[in-house]
């Protein structure tokens, strides 16, 4: 069990947490949130004795092994499966002593080389090997990359190579800091089956409410004001549990219930109008994928929402026998994509398949080897990459990049220049408030940098909107913050990301890329995981992806079978019910008179005789009505 005694710790002079004690039990997997800047980072390092508490302690049991993932990879030698062995520390110097003992001539060496032998027999160093294999695949390096040397690695890669280490520990205590960050969507769905085995006792965090919620055991929130607390339960649970402690639940209601109003007040008026027929159905579309706002969203600082668009084309932009590439390498090659007014697009397949470089051929960031890109008349692109926050002016504020985006805005829609209040209320919506908007964007986070961008995007008044990984770097009051923004937002839409919560909210469609070639994905995200778990290669996943519609088309089928049979037995039941309940209730009349004293009185004999035997009658027909109600019972229940 982990222990916080009166703890406190702060970073850089500001208190983060002050005066917690609480506990955490063993062998449990505590999903680690709140917004950035809450000390969530901080914790691991006083976890591992790096960050000192100002006071109070964390108790450990004695012994236990802390795994947790570098930061960074140093320059090492060797292949990317001996970098991930590296992390079995037992294993590696156990293999030491058996190379030095082997050597060795006298009796008491020999004795200890089988000693030694034994050990690692006891803690699985012949699959060691395999184990690390599998992990490294799990992670998407395939067979070929597992001898590659760790140096001709990207950055990317290198983060999923410290994850493998880390996990390749025989660990007690396993920290786990956004580890998702540098993950495609198999490789989360992947790493999400290999935590739920983990033995140990995890701490993990991530903005992720979807790996949150298949993960998490028990939730450790950290408030921003000093605190921290508890739950027990996945994402979802803390958020009810929240929900309650908040009781702000009509001032969430009502916030939403406006966004309705507003929503449906244009469909009513606009529905029947030809020229404002697919804007309505896109509003339509925004109702259905609405979800309730999380109690915990309900005091977010992010309030933005994307401005209307402007112009009406039949079709954005479209791809016309495209082969993409980089300079003489094809990644993609036959592409032919459509994007009409109302597509909401998002974009599957493991990293290094060609989601990022679709995006940018779209976007007219990379130019085509071979192909058309056919444009509509009023096409307005909006793209958002993690390579565009570099482009931000370190030395410039929030406020000087939205007065530069405004010029080119302001000619292009022909209109007045923007009043700086109105740029400073917009860019309040992202949370730059006060001082920071004024502050250099040098010293900002990546997920400011991340928001910045964004805003920076949202006032170009997009009607085409090209996200490539927006959610790095962004917590979830901020990812919650967008997918409600997208949802309501009534352009077109194409997503790259591994934020399953976000695609399900903002998507209506999946592109599949793979082996070069863009398809259509006939199924949901749910499909997509079934698949990717079962057959994670791309030749095998189309076959289960068949299988398990297949299997989903005969369920309902069958549950539709059953339904036909069950109903005549379902209605029958339902009078049984009633007729019971009213013979119940005339029995229970009667013989509640029949104990009365009135009841044996000289004055009416033949009263008696009645009620008596309406009594008998009474409990005939409820033993009748009771038994039929059985048999119908089970005859539902064996259809069922």
């Amino acid at each position: 069990m982990i222990r916080f005694r009166d703890l406190t710790y702060a970073q850089g002079g500001r208190p983060l947490v002050r005066n917690v004690s609480l506990a955490l039990p063993p062998r449990t997997r505590i999903g680690v949130v709140g917004a950035n800047g809450t000390g969530k980072s901080t914790l691991f390092a006083v976890l591992q004795g790096v960050h000192a508490p100002e006071q109070g302690d964390i108790e450990l049991p004695g012994g236990w092994v802390i795994a947790h993932v570098a930061q960074e990879v140093t320059e090492v030698l060797g292949s990317a499966l001996e970098f991930a062995l590296q992390g079995d520390a037992e294993l590696i110097a156990l293999e030491a002593e058996i190379d030095r003992l082997a050597l060795g001539t006298t009796d008491e060496e020999g004795t200890a080389l089988a000693e030694a032998y034994a050990r690692l027999d006891n803690i699985g160093g012949h699959s060691a090997r395999a184990r690390a294999s599998e992990l490294l695949a799990g992670l998407g390096f395939s067979q070929a990359e597992l001898s590659q040397p760790v140096g001709e690695f990207s950055g990317g890669w290198r983060m999923r190579l410290n994850l493998a280490q880390a996990l390749m520990t025989r660990s007690d205590l396993l920290l786990l800091d956004e580890p998702t960050n540098h993950l495609d969507m198999d490789a989360v769905l992947w790493l999400e089956s290999w935590l739920l085995r983990y033995s140990g006792t995890l701490l993990f965090i991530t903005h992720d409410r979807d790996f949150l919620d298949a993960v998490a055991t028990h939730i450790l929130h950290l408030d921003g004001m000093s605190g921290m607390a508890a739950y027990t339960g996945n994402y979802s649970a803390f958020e009810a549990q929240r929900y309650e402690r908040l009781s702000t639940q009509q001032s969430a209601y009502d916030k939403q219930q406006r966004t309705i109003k507003h929503l449906e007040s244009y469909v009513i008026r606009f529905r029947a109008k030809a020229t404002k027929a697919k804007q309505a159905q896109s509003r339509i579309k925004a109702l259905e994928r609405m979800e309730r706002i999380a109690a915990s969203h309900v005091d977010s600082p992010f309030t933005f929402r994307f401005l209307p668009t402007v112009g009406e084309p039949r079709q954005l932009l479209r791809l016309e026998d495209g082969k993409i590439g980089y300079g003489e390498r094809t990644i993609l090659n036959g592409v032919n994509v459509s994007v009409l007014p109302e597509s909401r697009i998002g974009l599957l397949g493991r990293n290094g398949q060609g989601k990022s470089t679709l995006v940018k051929a779209i976007a007219g960031a990379l130019e085509m080897q071979e192909g058309e890109r056919h444009l509509g008349q009023h096409l307005k692109v909006g793209y958002f990459a993690q390579h565009q926050l570099d482009t931000l002016r370190e030395d410039e504020n929030a406020l000087w990049h939205m007065q530069q985006r405004d010029v080119l805005e302001a000619a292009h829609f022909r209109r007045p220049l923007a009043r700086d209040q109105e740029l400073r209320d917009f860019l309040g919506g992202f949370d730059f408030r006060g001082e920071r908007i004024s502050d250099p964007v040098g010293v900002f986070s990546g997920g400011e940098k991340a928001r910045l961008a964004l805003a920076l995007i949202v006032w170009q008044r997009p009607n085409l909107l090209l996200l490539d990984e927006p959610t790095n770097h962004l917590d979830i009051e901020m990812r919650q913050a967008l997918t409600q923004a997208l949802v309501e937002y009534e352009g077109a839409v194409m997503i790259v990301a591994h934020d399953r919560h976000l695609l399900r909210a903002s998507c209506d469609e999946f592109l599949w890329i793979h082996s070069g070639r863009v398809e259509l994905f006939e199924g949901d995200l749910d499909d997509y995981r079934d698949a990717s778990k079962i057959a994670p290669q791309v030749s095998k996943k189309k076959e289960v992806i068949n299988e398990i519609k297949t299997e989903r088309r005969e369920d309902a089928q069958e549950r539709a079978r059953l339904a036909t049979q069950r109903k005549p037995l379902q209605k029958e039941l339902d009078g049984v019910e009633k007729k019971l309940a009213t013979a119940q209730e005339k029995r229970s009349v009667v013989a509640q008179w029949l104990a009365s004293p009135e009841a044996y009185s000289d004055t009416d004999r033949s009263a008696l005789a009645e009620k008596i035997k309406a009594e008998g009658e009474l409990g005939v027909e409820v033993e009748a009505l009771e038994a039929r109600w059985l048999a119908l019972s089970e005859a539902i229940e064996w259809v069922r």
